[in-house]
């Protein structure tokens, strides 16, 4: 007689009884073809390992279809077919298209009901029967946000319309009276300026507590620079009162950006440097003030100085002011001064509206009168500035996404001997596309105009260089009008250096010098983020349409951005 190992036996007795576990089958019919066709459509799991995931899949499978409206619906006993086989019998009888529930206006709010159904009406409103989960959740989630997060809905008195229509009224339960943001409590960053919740982020104690709006607004932080989001903030609930806690840290946002810039001076056969910096302080005050600082100096012996202060909403009111004072001196020609004074209202935090004046004197410093373009005059300029940005950006090599900003001013300029209007329009707008994680196209549009029976040489605008057109000198361009197209196709090379094309168009008018031209800028650049901050570095070369392609004109610019 043959023996048989039993640690065998055991192992294929216990993979046979799984093998038998794994095989029963249930078939779900209808008690006409047509209910069996739907029943097939709804694709229910034929296949169970015991008898509790069939009864499991059958209650399934009623509530879907109860929830497209068969609410008579039968069911038989799950009946045994033969060993493995199970067989259950669905009749669907009437399905019901719509439902009509009942409400009471004074405990809801018909714009609600509004945003849930297209047939509302003063006492009742119509859905889709197979709507019905949906919409009860939505209504719960509006009703909560209104103050009431405990509120529980339901249907109630449900019962028989027609073959097509049901009838339920709408029951909403609420234990406790209408709640309202009591407290705000911030946690990481004590000192976050508080005139920004209630105008930036417009959080307010005393409002309907909405936590859906909360979490909406909070999104408005990656606007901000100067403070983010450690974690989600939370809600505390106490008998008599509703506190918001939010969890914030101080940014680094102070930025210093500076560049240096070398190329063969054609006269003189030796290499001319320029260079600039602009320092940006953010909120150092903790009060949200902003303060810019520019210098520049060019190989044309031009030399720039300008300061702006920005102070948000003065004495916790929605409006803030800014003022800023430039000089200009080229050479031994002139000097300008501007200075301007705003008022801005904070729409929302990406949009701001400013208002203001404007008043500009400039001297003549030339001894003679050899160059009459150049003259002593003053202009006061009434302004309307708008400004669109957009921080937000997945990219951390790029600080802002998108920013658009338009100004317009209206008013008169003055010299020895007459007076005349004058209006002056500028743009500045730019925005990065995401084409994936790795590839970008940037493009930027910078523009001016002067609208004037007359033009001075000391009142033109000046452009060209590393933050215009690239592959000129800085600043080396004078217009009444231009425009200046930049664009790069970025390519990102790892998280902390990426490589780019320069492709640059500009057209501008010089009416002093009756010049209408065309420029173009081509070259290769890249970026590297170091510790010190972001390094850039541009090879460009500029022409004219006139002019052929010659290497000796190609500039290179060296700038280093630094976060602090």
């Amino acid at each position: 007689m043959q023996n048989y190992n039993p640690f065998i036996i055991l192992i294929l007795l216990f993979f046979s009884s799984e093998l038998i576990a794994q095989n029963l089958k249930l078939t779900i019919i209808g008690s006409t073809d047509e209910e069996t066709s739907l029943i097939s459509d709804l694709n229910y799991n034929s296949q169970h390992v015991d008898y509790n995931s069939i009864l499991t899949e059958a209650n399934l499978l009623r509530d879907k279809i109860i929830r497209f409206g068969y609410i008579d619906l039968k069911r038989s006993t799950i009946s045994k077919t033969n060993d493995t086989s199970f067989h259950v019998k669905f009749q669907l009888n009437n399905k019901y298209e719509t439902i009509e529930i009942n409400y009471d206006s004074t405990k809801i709010n018909k714009n609600i009901i509004n945003l849930t159904s297209k047939q509302v009406f003063n006492t009742y409103f119509v859905i889709p029967f197979e709507d019905i989960e949906k919409t009860l959740e939505h209504i719960n989630i509006k009703v909560a946000n209104n103050g009431f997060p405990f509120a529980k809905i339901n249907l109630s008195e449900i019962k028989t319309k027609d073959n097509n229509t049901l009838i339920a009224t709408l029951i909403i339960q609420n234990k406790e009276n209408e709640r309202r943001l009591d407290k705000i409590i911030i946690k990481g960053y004590d000192k976050f300026p508080k005139s920004y919740l209630k105008r930036y982020l417009k959080i307010k104690p005393e409002k309907i507590f909405n936590i859906e709006t909360i979490k909406k607004k909070m999104v408005a932080l990656n606007n901000l620079g100067f403070a983010e989001q450690t974690k989600d903030s939370e809600v505390l609930f106490t008998k008599d009162s509703t506190t918001l806690y939010m969890y914030l840290k101080k940014t680094q946002s102070n930025t210093f950006d500076g560049f240096l810039g070398f190329s063969t001076n054609e006269q003189t056969n030796k290499i001319d440097f320029n260079g600039y910096l602009n320092l940006e302080l953010n909120n150092n005050l903790n009060y949200g003030e902003t303060f810019k600082l520019l210098y520049k100096s060019d190989e044309s012996e031009q030399r720039n100085f300008e300061a702006r202060l920005n102070l948000p909403y003065l004495f916790s009111t929605p409006i803030g002011t800014e003022f800023s004072l430039r000089i200009l001196k080229r050479d031994s020609s002139f000097t300008s001064v501007n200075q301007k004074a705003n008022v801005f209202y904070q729409l929302n935090s990406k949009n701001r509206l400013f208002i203001g004046i404007e008043s500009t004197e400039s001297s003549n410093l030339l001894e003679d009168d050899i160059n009459t373009d150049i003259t002593d005059y003053k202009s006061n300029l009434y302004n309307l500035k708008y400004i669109f940005e957009n921080r937000y950006s997945f990219n951390s090599l790029f600080r802002i996404k998108s920013k658009i900003q338009i100004e317009l001013g209206f008013g008169k300029r003055e010299i020895t001997n007459s007076t005349e209007n004058q209006e002056k329009i500028t743009l500045d707008a730019f925005n990065s596309f995401y084409l994936n994680n790795k590839n970008s196209l940037y493009t930027k549009v910078s523009a001016a105009l002067i609208n004037s029976n007359t033009y001075f040489e000391n009142e033109l605008y000046t452009f060209g260089g590393i933050n215009s057109i690239r592959g000129f000198a800085e600043n080396s361009i004078l217009a009444n009008r231009y425009i200046v197209l930049n664009t790069e196709y970025r390519y990102q090379l790892s998280s902390n250096i990426y490589a780019h094309t320069i492709l640059d168009f500009s057209n501008f008018e010089n009416r002093i010098s009756n010049i209408r031209e065309n420029l173009y800028g081509f070259g290769l650049g890249f970026g590297i983020r170091t510790n010190s901050g972001l390094l850039k570095f541009n090879f460009a070369n500029g022409k004219t349409e006139e002019q052929n392609f010659k290497f000796s004109n190609s500039k290179i610019h060296i700038s280093l951005i630094t976060v602090f």
